[in-house]
């Protein structure tokens, strides 16, 4: 048989040894090669042609050209009013707004729940900072003493 080992009936549920087990890595499937053989050099006369049956009204063509030219945005800007955040304490004024936005329908809970993840960040790097700052003056004293 093609592919198997010679010892393939002897080892039960595991019929291929190492380096036999499958296609090679990087290989392409036949059908993919034969469609690039075939298109190969008409993909602009075949863009074409679907920009003019869009045109012309077919809604299938004009989907396809659509999703082409302009596909779905997976994010967009988040138009929310926040406070500046220098501190930690900014945080919170910067969660309640979050808060509110999402109540007063301005944001969406996933929009908001992101956002979150950035003030969790910012808050975050606020702590580290000021934890810095204090073994920096802890470590300055001890070395004075």
């Amino acid at each position: 048989m093609f592919g198997r080992s010679p010892k393939c009936e002897e080892t039960r549920g595991k019929p291929f040894e190492p380096g036999y087990a499958g296609r090679p890595k990087g290989s392409r499937n036949k059908t993919t090669l034969a469609l690039e053989a075939l298109l190969d050099g008409e993909a602009e006369a075949i863009t074409r042609k679907a920009v003019e049956m869009a045109l012309e009204g077919d809604l299938t063509a004009m989907r396809l050209v659509m999703d082409r030219i302009m596909p779905p945005r997976k994010e967009r800007p988040i138009m929310c009013t926040m406070p500046k955040m220098e501190t930690a304490a900014d945080a919170v004024k910067g969660s309640a707004a979050l808060v509110d936005a999402v109540a007063n329908g301005d944001i969406t809970p996933g929009e908001a729940g992101e956002l979150v993840k950035l003030i969790d960040g910012f808050t975050k790097a606020v702590e580290l900072y000021e934890i810095q700052q204090r073994l920096d003056k802890l470590e300055a004293t001890q070395g004075a003493k």
